[in-house]
């Protein structure tokens, strides 16, 4: 399995779709399916009946996940494409800035 260029918590620009141009915080990613879920973004409206959770119910806006390949990083201001250099031990994460190599994280 393939590591993921994206990571929870990292700031990541949506690229297309409806939401495009959106900004947000990873809350979760899916590696197996390749889906990530950003906050404040695709949201979609669930239904719920009133629980002992939740007494009201009624309607809860709420993220649904995107998939990764409509979404890049975001270093530095600027969405930008993310590799890996080094090797077993020594391998970090890149973000490749107008042909330049930039350490994240």
């Amino acid at each position: 399995m393939a590591t993921s260029k994206i990571k929870k918590d990292d700031l990541v620009k949506v690229i297309t779709g409806k939401d495009k141009g959106k900004e947000g915080k990873v809350l979760s990613v899916d590696t197996k399916n390749n889906k990530v879920l950003v906050e404040g973004v695709n949201m979609v409206s669930k239904h719920s009946k009133p629980s002992m959770a939740n007494q009201q119910g009624g309607i809860i806006e709420k993220e649904a996940p995107i998939d990764i390949s409509n979404v890049m990083y975001v270093h530095k201001g600027k969405p930008v494409r993310v590799g890996f250099q080094g090797e077993k031990k020594d391998k970090v994460r890149v973000a490749k800035v107008n042909g330049k190599l930039e350490k994240i994280d």
